[in-house]
């Protein structure tokens, strides 16, 4: 294939990628998108006899893919742009444009760099998984990261493999699955390949396949020897279901509080611990409402505590009391018995264009607004990320998208016993979104056996176990409350005790792999060519 015929397909296999990943799980059609990808490449090496040249042909190939990709893994971004379509919704073929563009531009180095190591045989299988493991972290990290449907979450679409989670990490995965899931179809070489690469091919991915067996096997009997067990820490889930064109409308705030109190004081309060509300649950400034505090008091009874996402407004002041300034934050905040605020912990990692601008001064000043409409933007805390609960283990809260952030969801140095997550995923209604969100933190648990508490505005609201079991949840679109127990923590894991040691260590493994082909086809060439001369 050439020009846009090549182009075409390689939007298609980016975009069919994506059905592996939540809601629909169809995971092995990696083998079928990566594989295909990998013959691309070797088109590049093949038509273009210079090295130029081929980085080219594989840097396009890889853009190409990866639009597909991103454009149908974040297509649900575009909902969040319709809450207001007055205010947003011209922004919104731009949106999805630059959007899957810029993310594209990190499958596109993975191609190139893969083209750089190029080597027939399983070499290339090596070459494509150290270049897109190495672009899956990149794209968790630079510019703030977007972790967000990782190659490595493909292996980890049922509960038994998800438990390799426990081990690599997903990122370490995404090496791992690289390698999986392009081995297959790498055994199908261009004319001229060797017999023997062939069976080396082969050979790899038949031993890749069997230890994925191995794995699956292993993680139905980490799953079998678990058995549940609870801090009996009784929680209150809260999901009032409110749809986010309504929320911020001054009529409806009243009644929008008026819904959680009476989903909080549903039978059976008296036995609760905790109460949670979700990420920006009430459309005001909750500190700040001192009849509602008096309300929070009046409905929790002695030694309930509430827990409950809000914005919070600081002042910040001169030595004399001036007046310097004013900043807001994303929060979570614990409500005693009395209506106190007797905690408070602030979103750290926030949503760039939803939460902030880059340059925020200079783009509002052009007439921009990021999509909370918030002027000045939100200000991101200093942690740390670790909030003491009265009646309640310490935890590590989590405020919307923290959660796919796999390296910064606890604190180093002390652990939590679980992992608060509040949310408002309302902003992409009944879209893909919220169940992708929803399986990361499925995974979180996993990597760090750490039970994950989430409260959805509009769902999905769950208490998951240490192994991403899901005790109970509200779904996506309804409205009620959920009582559960807090389960207890597991011990740390494997990939909790040596996460960069396990990363780094894949990543090296696959380089020695890759040197050793690289070794065995220069002394095939050579010999090749004392044969020649002799001949």
């Amino acid at each position: 294939m050439k020009g846009w015929r090549r182009a075409l397909f390689a939007v298609l296999l980016g975009a069919l990628s994506v059905f592996a990943f939540a809601p629909v799980y169809v995971w092995p059609i990696l083998f079928l998108t990566f594989g295909p990808l990998v013959w691309l490449l070797d088109g590049c090496q093949r038509d273009h006899a210079n090295l130029s040249p081929r980085l080219v042909c594989a840097a396009i190939t890889g853009f190409w893919f990866g639009f597909g990709f991103f454009l149908a893994g974040l297509y649900w971004i575009a909902e969040a742009f319709l809450v207001e379509p007055w205010r947003h919704a011209w922004f919104l073929p731009f949106v999805m444009t630059s959007l899957p563009a810029g993310m594209a531009l990190f499958f596109a180095a993975a191609c190139a760099l893969a083209m750089l190591m190029w080597l027939p045989g399983p070499g290339r299988v090596f070459a494509v998984a150290i270049a897109f493991g190495l672009a899956e972290f990149a794209r968790g990290h630079v510019l703030t990261g977007l972790p967000w449907n990782l190659i490595g979450y493909g292996l980890t679409a049922n509960a038994p493999l998800m438990q390799l989670a426990a081990l690599f990490g997903v990122y370490a995965l995404s090496l791992l699955a690289g390698l999986l899931f392009v081995s297959p179809a790498a055994i199908w070489a261009p004319h001229g390949s060797s017999r023997a690469g062939r069976k080396v091919t082969a050979t790899l991915a038949a031993a890749l396949l069997v230890a994925l067996g191995l794995g699956y096997v292993w993680g139905e009997r980490r799953l079998a020897q678990a058995e549940p067990a609870n801090t009996q820490v009784h929680l209150r889930l809260i999901q009032a279901n409110v749809d986010q064109a309504d929320k911020w409308r001054p009529e409806n705030s009243a009644e929008i509080f008026a819904d959680y109190l009476d989903l909080t004081r549903s039978e059976g309060l008296d036995r609760i611990d905790l109460v949670i509300w979700p990420e920006t649950a009430v459309p005001f400034l909750l500190a700040d409402a001192p009849d509602a505090l008096i309300a929070l008091g009046e409905a929790l009874p002695d030694g309930t505590a509430l827990l409950v996402g809000s914005a919070r407004l600081i002042d910040q002041r001169d030595q004399a009391g001036r007046l310097q300034a004013q900043r807001i934050y994303n929060s979570l905040l614990v409500i005693d018995d009395q209506g106190q605020v007797a905690g408070a912990y602030d979103k750290i990692h926030l949503v760039p264009f939803g939460e902030y601008l880059p340059f925020q001064d200079f783009l509002e000043s052009l007439g921009l607004m990021q999509l909370t409409g918030v002027s000045g933007g939100f200000s991101a805390g200093t942690g740390p990320r670790l909030i003491e609960i009265p009646g309640a283990p310490p935890a590590s809260p989590l405020i919307c998208y923290e959660i796919i952030f796999p390296h910064d969801v606890i604190n180093v140095g002390r652990r939590p016993g679980w992992l608060l997550n509040l949310t408002n995923d309302a902003w992409f209604g009944w879209t893909a979104g919220p169940y992708q969100h929803f399986h990361q933190a499925r995974v979180r648990a996993v990597e760090q056996s750490l039970p994950v508490v989430r409260s959805a505005n509009t769902g999905i609201s769950a208490v998951i176990d240490p192994y991403g079991r899901i005790f109970s949840e509200i779904g996506l679109g309804e409205k009620g409350f959920l009582d559960a127990e807090l389960p207890n923590p597991g011990g740390p894991t494997f990939f909790v005790q040596f996460g960069t040691i396990v990363e780094w260590s894949v990543l090296a493994l696959a380089i020695v792999c890759w040197l050793a082909c690289r070794v065995h086809f220069a002394r095939s060439s050579d010999m090749n060519g004392v044969r020649r001369l002799r001949a």
